[in-house]
């Protein structure tokens, strides 16, 4: 369904919650599975009404959907159970038993036993775990609890909790402003028109003589009770009304001093599309006159046709109808207030943001001109990009000349686009960068542009048309919209000031942009060539900066005055006035206060080192903080789109990351954070644009203030349509080294180099022959050449609070109650050729594996086996899950044929033959649709999900005279699109859009020997690689240069290194959420875990490309083997 139509659900649940059918909108909800009501929830359970409940939620999960959902189902059945014990309904509670917790002995045969012996007892209280049981509504209150918490942390209702925030009657305000669109259109508009119906088109019948029409409100009854609505069409929702009906959203700021013809095209969207010049409603005049500008009325064919159909009409408004408020309850817990973390920037830090959607990622400027990319779960930066001009022969002289006599340069802004696809810096001197972003480490050049003769004072993305462009201002004057490739689209004179901040906007379907100036003056422009359409006077008569709510629907500014007042206002778009002034700025400040706000609710201000903060709806300030003190006079600060993270500049230049409690599970979870590429084509070399090179007399107001951070794209801007993209060879700017000293290669010798931790009872005959970290991070799964998997779990403790994997700890070697242990079938099997083979559910409830024989499938709480299937011949050697449905298994052979296994009907639903020697390895990107397979061939194949058909096969390049022999592994970056391939010869890196092969790297140097297994780290920042000699290797990912050797003199005592017997690392698991944490499986049968010292914080330090020597050798020894195959 696209997303206008679940829209349309939205609006047709809130009608129906509005009209009282009651039961029609429960039934929606279920039915669409959008909004999960949990208030109705809640009262069916308090009623008991159980078939009701699991009627309901059957729209949003199944039983066996994930463990939560499971869980979800076996408490609410339990329940019932329960309830008919203690009515001494035995019949009733053996039908349930039956019938609905029967399910639950497959996962728990023990747990189902155990309940079924309750029948015996006269009370089930007698029993010890139940004991405790009150009366039914009291267990049913505490049930609640849980099931609310287990519904909360159910991936499957994410974002289907929260209603969305809609305006009273919003459908009926749809209707009417289609209703008042067609009634302009009528060809003899009556001025009462009478409607009687939804189902046609409204014409008015012809009169004696034409009448100027007026605006038609559908009148409440006549959409009472509708038996049926117009269908819309997938593809053709609501028809665009321009900006016609309900252009309020601007209309109340609208000027026009005399009232005249020449404001005709007043209002454009985003289909161009002409409209009434008093459509809008004509204010009275500017306080100050703007200065005359010269204006061009150009109108199209089209337009000219389309007037001859409109008739001048009175202002239209948009019609509301009064229902109960709905009130949210929010706490100052909503608010992030504890300091989560501190980062260290090395100087001034001058504008932040959070990306639009990998909410920990925090891009900020600086005084020097820096610009830094930083992962605040990490605490580090992943990018760093010194300023530097592009190109110095495309700027204008004067530019040039500025250069030579003061080459300091400081950021003005950093912003992000809507996608998050690129950034923009605006700088102090004339030019903007921008950057495409193409996740992990890797900040591309994309354009420069010198937008503005002196400071470019401000910088933000807009979607005009549907089309990404840049707004820039500056101490010209002037702003300008330049499409993404730096052409300029637009130029707005009218400003008789330095231009202090910009917001674009759109509102309904009128796009514009509001512009501040240091003399205190707010204008607004449309996209087009008319001049102005406001002009007013800012509180303070200084500077201002403007932020629309996270929604788009309420507008505020604040700013200083010159002599040090500060002000905080909500507007009233509507009338162009200030709806209300918020108090509680005490003190008299010496620069631009900064501001921002989130989740629709609060704002928030950095003044007198510290940040306040207001609910919007009252104007007495709600709460402060002084983050631990530290922080700067007049903090810039940034909230991320979330509203649970909010970073604030210190004094030290460094920036705090202030949290909320789910802010600090974000951060924590930050570090498995993996990044969206980008599809599109991004130009390799840089693009210079040059702007004006006529410069107007500058006026010499040039302020010392500090700048606010100003308003981020609303929302409504963030539905780039995503372009097609493939991937560039990776550019590696992770690290900055310093140039006057020569490289040195970490190289760690010693366990006190880093942190170490054995696994207990690993050791054992059998070498571990695959390695896993159990998605949640809490623990590592081994499963041997044996066929025996082990589990190896960390507990919560004082010294690991989290409870996660970590190399400080000592685990446990875990096994439940029972004793059993995950052993696979291994009859009639040689243990010598057969290839293990394992894979793990998402929510880490089973594992599947094999050894030669069958494919068993092991529930992970209780180690039994819950299945077998694919019995030999031929045996499984790779096994992998379908990236969508857990059911969906792709199968490798030992026969060179890949099955397509759906475990739930237990049938192969496709063969894949492409491979001449068995499968060693299948990696799935849901962003290409493609499973890729790698053989013991030496042959990697492309095959499509949605047909199974093979679309591609490619070679990997061995060196001359090796033969095609060796296990051949894959794996895929974060980004879906980048491919690692293993295989003791070589690593390399394929763009897997086109099985072009981009990065190679051989055994070489200290690292000779055969490569044993290599891994992505959970950031795709890394490459874990182990080698048969005992040496472990870790690689930058982009670019395969060599970070860090770890021998095996850290890992193994002197008597297994001086032993007969040679030990070795045979496979590397990563860590799903700790980037530098990784575990290793050896050949003696024992598993490490391996972290860097806490000091150091990763592993070393990638060697910068244009550095000459690297340890004593020449850069190629270490370096990035890139020929084309």
């Amino acid at each position: 369904m696209s997303s206008l139509s679940r829209e349309l659900v939205f609006l047709i649940l809130q009608f129906l919650e509005e009209e009282k059918f009651k039961e029609s909108v429960h039934r929606l909800e279920q039915e669409s599975g959008f909004f999960f009501n949990m208030k109705y929830f809640e009262e069916k359970v308090q009623a008991g009404e159980w078939d009701e409940v699991e009627k309901y939620l059957s729209g949003f999960t199944k039983v066996d959907d994930n463990r939560y959902s499971m869980k979800i189902f076996f408490e609410i059945r339990k329940q019932k159970y329960l309830e008919a014990l203690d009515r001494q309904d035995k019949a009733k509670a053996v039908e349930i038993l039956v019938t609905d917790l029967k399910v639950f002995s497959t996962f728990n045969e023990e747990l189902y036993k155990e309940i079924t012996q309750l029948l015996t007892l006269g009370n089930f209280r007698e029993n010890e775990q139940l004991s405790k049981y009150g009366d039914t509504k009291t267990a049913r209150s505490i049930m609640l609890i849980e099931l609310k918490k287990l519904i909360e942390a159910n991936p499957l209702f994410r974002e289907k909790l929260v209603f969305p925030t809609l305006k009273s009657s919003r459908l009926r305000t749809l209707i009417n402003q289609s209703l008042n669109w067609q009634h302009q259109l009528c060809k003899n508009p009556r001025p009462n028109p009478d409607i009687k119906t939804l189902f046609t088109d409204h014409t008015c019948t012809p009169p004696n003589g034409a009448l100027a029409p007026t605006p038609v409100s559908l009148p409440a009854a006549a959409v009472a009770k509708p038996t049926a609505f117009t269908s819309l069409g997938v593809h053709s929702p609501f028809p665009p009304a321009a900006a016609t009906a309900n252009a309020n959203a601007l209309a109340g700021w609208m000027a026009s001093a005399a009232g005249s013809s020449s404001v005709q095209a007043a209002v454009v969207t985003a289909s161009s599309l002409p409209v009434l010049p008093n459509q809008v409603p004509i204010l009275k005049p500017p306080i100050t006159a703007p200065a005359t500008l010269g204006m061009v009325d150009y109108q199209s064919t089209d337009h000219e046709q389309l007037m001859k159909h409109l008739r001048s009409a009175h202002s239209v408004e948009e019609v509301t109808y009064p229902t109960a408020s709905q009130h949210t309850t929010w706490s100052l817990d909503d608010l992030p207030r504890t300091v989560a973390c501190n980062m260290h920037q090395g100087s001034a830090v001058t504008s932040m943001d959070f990306h639009p959607s990998h909410h920990t990622l925090l891009l900020v400027g600086t005084g020097s001109g820096e610009i830094t990319l930083w992962e605040a779960g990490m605490r580090e930066k992943l990018v760093t990009k010194p300023f530097k001009i592009w190109d110095m022969a495309k700027c204008s002289l004067q530019f040039q000349a500025s250069i030579v006599k003061d080459a300091t340069v400081s950021v003005t802004r950093v912003t992000w686009s809507p996608d998050g696809t690129f950034m923009g810096a605006a700088f102090t001197k004339h030019l903007v960068h921008l950057y495409a972003y193409t996740g992990s480490n890797d900040l591309r050049q994309h354009i420069e542009i010198e937008a503005h003769a002196g400071h470019v004072n401000d910088l933000a993305f807009a979607l005009p048309n549907k089309q990404l462009c840049v707004v820039t201002c500056g101490d010209d004057k002037l702003i300008r919209v330049w499409d993404i490739t730096g052409r300029k689209l637009f130029n707005f004179d009218g400003h008789e000031a330095p231009v202090y901040s910009i917001c674009p906007h759109q509102k309904e379907s009128i796009q514009f942009i509001f512009s501040t100036a240091i003399d205190g003056k707010i204008k607004a422009w449309l996209y087009d060539n008319m001049g102005s359409r406001v002009d007013y006077d800012a509180p303070g008569h200084w500077c201002t900066t403007m932020h629309y709510s996270d929604d788009g629907s309420r507008l505020f500014s604040c700013g200083s005055s010159k002599d040090g007042d500060s002000f905080l206002v909500e507007w009233n778009e509507s009338e162009g006035a200030i709806k209300r002034t918020y108090s509680g700025f005490r003190k008299k400040s010496a620069g631009v206060v900064q501001f921002d706000t989130t989740q629709n609710h609060f704002l928030a201000v950095g003044q007198d080192s510290q940040i306040k903060f207001w609910d919007m709806d009252n104007i007495n300030i709600l709460t402060s903080t002084d983050a631990e003190g530290g922080l700067l006079s007049l903090p810039r600060l940034r909230f991320n789109k979330e509203g649970n993270l909010l970073a604030v500049t210190t004094a030290d230049n460094g920036i705090k990351i202030l949290a909320t409690a789910a802010g600090h599970r974000s951060l924590r979870a930050a570090e498995a954070s993996s990044f969206v590429a980008l599809r599109t084509p991004i130009e390799a070399a840089a693009i210079k644009v040059a702007g004006s090179s006529a410069v107007a007399n500058l006026s010499q107001v040039n302020p010392k203030v500090e700048r606010s951070s100003p308003a981020r794209p609303s929302p409504v801007l963030n539905g780039v349509d995503p372009m097609s993209r493939s991937v560039e060879k990776p550019q590696t700017l992770d690290d900055v080294a310093d140039k006057t000293k020569p490289w040195q290669l970490v190289e760690i010798t010693d366990p006190a180099q880093c942190r170490l931790v054995a696994m207990p009872e690993s050791t054992d005959a059998a070498k571990v022959a695959r390695l896993l970290y159990t998605n949640s991070g809490v623990g590592v799964l081994a499963l041997g050449s044996n066929g025996t998997q082990k589990l190896w779990k960390w507990v919560r403790s004082e010294q690991n609070p989290s409870g996660k994997a970590t190399a400080n700890v000592v685990p446990q070697h875990w096994q439940p109650n029972s004793g059993l242990v995950m052993t696979n079938d291994v009859t009639g099997v040689n243990l010598e050729e057969a290839v293990p083979c394992i894979a793990l559910s998402k929510n880490d409830s089973y594992v599947m594996s094999a050894c030669g024989g069958k494919v068993s499938l092991f529930n992970m709480m209780t180690f039994k086996v819950m299945t077998t299937f694919m019995p030999p011949p031929p045996a499984s050697t790779f096994l992998a899950f379908h990236p969508q449905d857990n059911n969906i298994i792709a199968i490798g052979m030992e026969d060179s044929s890949i099955h397509i296994y759906n475990v739930r009907v237990d049938e192969v639903k496709s063969k894949l033959k492409g491979h001449q020697k068995r499968i060693s390895g299948l990696a799935f990107s849901a962003s290409l649709n493609i499973l890729v397979s790698s053989g013991a061939d030496a042959q990697l194949c492309v095959w499509s999900i949605d047909t199974w058909e093979k679309r591609k096969a490619v070679p990997i390049q061995l060196p001359a005279g090796k033969a095609s022999n060796g296990d051949t592994r894959v794996q895929f970056h974060s980004d879906q699109i980048r491919l690692l391939v293993c295989h003791e010869t070589q690593l390399a890196i394929y763009d897997a859009s086109k099985m072009d092969r981009i990065r190679q790297w051989v055994p070489q140097d200290v690292l000779p020997a055969p490569i044993s297994y290599a891994a992505y780290s959970c950031n795709s920042q890394l490459v874990y690689t182990s080698f048969c000699d005992g040496n472990i290797g870790i690689f930058d990912a982009d670019s395969l240069r060599l970070r860090c050797r770890i021998a095996p003199s850290v890992y193994l005592p002197p008597a297994v290194l001086n032993g007969s017997q040679a030990v070795y690392p045979i496979v590397v698991a990563a860590h799903p959420q700790e980037p530098n944490q990784f575990a290793t499986g050896l050949t003696d049968g024992s598993v490490k875990v391996m972290e860097p010292l806490e000091s150091e914080g990763k592993w070393g330090v990638v060697p910068p490309v244009d550095n000459g020597m690297l340890n004593g050798r020449t850069a190629s020894s270490s370096a990035t083997s890139n020929h084309n195959p």
